[in-house]
């Protein structure tokens, strides 16, 4: 059997685990907020018409923050629409995603969802056909003490307290041509830096994400980046990037190597970011906002996205509901593993959607809600991957593929709270084919005992969970010894394991 050996020097941690890191997205897209979040007559809604079926999910999932209201559907929205009494708010042609917005719920019906689910919001602003007065505006709306024609609204709206929002993104894939409002690099640069800077004088004290590419196949990455930092540099402290993984463009053994994929994203974003650093000889550090990212099959939107009927704006058209299968669940476990190996870089981060939109929650409309398979790995991390992370230095056989040519077959990240003294180790096997045998030592961070372990391991790597059948593909107990401060297990071919530790 291959073998895999992990060692961990406990005076060399990657960074502290910024709690942002288990975030989520929730755009008015498809049924992600009406009939996700939020449907009114259902009966486990509440009198917001939050449904609360849902939101015991999302407390399960264990989401710390979410971006709101996007996404795509920002760079045309009026956030002005969407609050106020019900009935008198206007219903908009969405451009986004075609689709009509009733505006039913809005910033105010957010931030009580966020109250409820114990949620810090991250709100974005539109910067695609609005600009510095309109973000200023909603800052006030949102934040706003003094007394003002903005704040006193939402004082009148029955919101006497400010809510307090401190990240704030300054807009959305601005450098994608499908965005509305879209803009090359110097003209996003000086629109961000003067939204800032005007942002600032309102509240010095929030944290500010500029746009960065939308992917890194676009052919502006690196240099949009260069550009708008180094005008913005002084003014922003993130840089977002988005990366979602397409399984129908790869071979599978690629797939679940998709962690080499957004390493090198993550590393080249910091490599620029750094390097205007450097030209700005700035001691100030840029950090990464991954404010998007998921396993979506984007090859399938792609072939119907331009057959909308011209005249048939629905509400609420269900919209990307991939049913995610038990190999999807690998490679979301892969990418928490990549997204916490640069903990001391990525100090947010947004899995994108919440629910029914490439979502790990999904419901019908008046009926259930359910856990899609790549609910499991992001809940199990969210709860034990807390603390520092730890370089796991792994030697491990090699797996090949077809995209990335031969990798590690395992891959693997260690986290440590000192203050409770728990922590976990997170494994992937990459291998379709070939068990593992693994031993990690990790006594020298203090460890002495293996309090859990559960391993998601599909007979069927194509199962999928349904509302019938909910538990198709659901994390099992896993054996994990531990002796003087070395565990081992083994890990069947297609596996990921989350060991907690004490």
């Amino acid at each position: 059997m291959a073998q895999a050996r992990i060692s961990v020097d406990p005076d060399r941690p990657i960074g502290e685990i910024h709690r942002r890191l288990y975030g989520s997205f929730v755009e008015h897209m498809g049924r992600c907020v009406y009939t996700g979040i939020f449907e009114p007559g259902h009966p486990a809604a509440d009198e917001h018409g939050l449904r609360q079926d849902v939101m015991e999910l999302v407390r399960e999932l264990g989401v710390t923050t979410v971006r709101y209201p996007g996404g795509n559907f920002v760079s045309n929205y009026r956030w002005e629409d969407g609050v106020g009494p019900v009935a008198e708010r206007p219903r908009r042609l969405e451009l986004a995603w075609h689709t009509t917005e009733p505006n039913t719920f809005g910033t105010d019906e957010f931030m009580e969802w966020c109250r409820q689910a114990d949620i810090e919001p991250m709100m974005a602003i539109n910067l695609g056909t609005r600009g510095e007065t309109e973000a200023v505006e909603l800052l006030d709306y949102v934040n706003g003490t003094a007394s003002t024609q903005v704040s006193d609204r939402r004082r009148a709206n029955g919101h006497p307290e400010p809510y307090g929002v401190r990240m704030w993104c300054l807009g959305n894939e601005m450098d994608g041509p499908w965005q509305v409002g879209h803009k090359n690099a110097e003209d996003y640069a000086y629109l961000a830096l003067s939204t800032a800077r005007a942002m600032r004088m309102v509240d010095s004290g929030l944290e500010l994400v500029a746009c960065g590419s939308a992917a890194w196949e676009m052919p502006t990455f690196g240099d949009w980046e260069r550009t708008v930092l180094d005008l913005a540099y002084d003014e922003v402290d993130y840089i977002s990037l988005h990366r979602y993984v397409d399984p129908g463009t790869q071979d599978r053994a690629s797939f679940l190597a998709a962690g080499v994929d957004l390493d090198r994203f993550i590393e080249g974003v910091i490599a620029t970011a750094d390097a205007v650093g450097a030209k700005h000889r700035s001691d100030k550090k840029i950090m990464l906002s991954v404010d998007e990212w998921n396993v979506w099959r984007l090859s399938e939107w792609t072939a119907i996205e331009g057959t909308f009927d011209p005249d048939d704006w629905p509400e609420a058209a269900p919209r990307i509901e991939d049913r995610y299968t038990g190999a999807d669940a690998l490679v979301v476990g892969g990418l928490l593993i990549s997204l916490l190996r640069h903990a001391d870089r990525v100090k947010a981060a947004a899995q994108a959607q919440l629910v029914n939109v490439i979502a790990p929650i999904m419901t019908e409309r008046g009926g259930r809600a359910w856990r899609q398979t790549i609910f499991h790995p992001f809940a199990i991390a969210s709860r034990i991957a807390r603390g520092r992370a730890y370089d796991a230095v792994v030697a491990s056989p090699r797996t090949p593929t077809e995209r990335f040519g031969e990798v590690d077959a395992l891959d693997a990240v260690v986290t440590w709270d000192e203050d409770s003294s728990t922590g976990s180790l997170l494994a992937l096997n990459r291998s379709l084919d070939e068990p593992v045998e693994l031993s990690a030592a990790l006594g020298g961070l203090g460890v002495s005992r293996v309090s859990g372990a559960r391993i998601i391991a599909p007979t069927d790597l194509d199962a999928v969970n349904t509302a019938d059948e909910p538990e198709a593909v659901v994390p099992v107990p896993h054996e994990v010894d531990l002796v003087d401060g070395l565990a081992t297990t083994v890990l069947p071919p297609a596996s990921w394991l989350a060991v907690e530790l004490a």
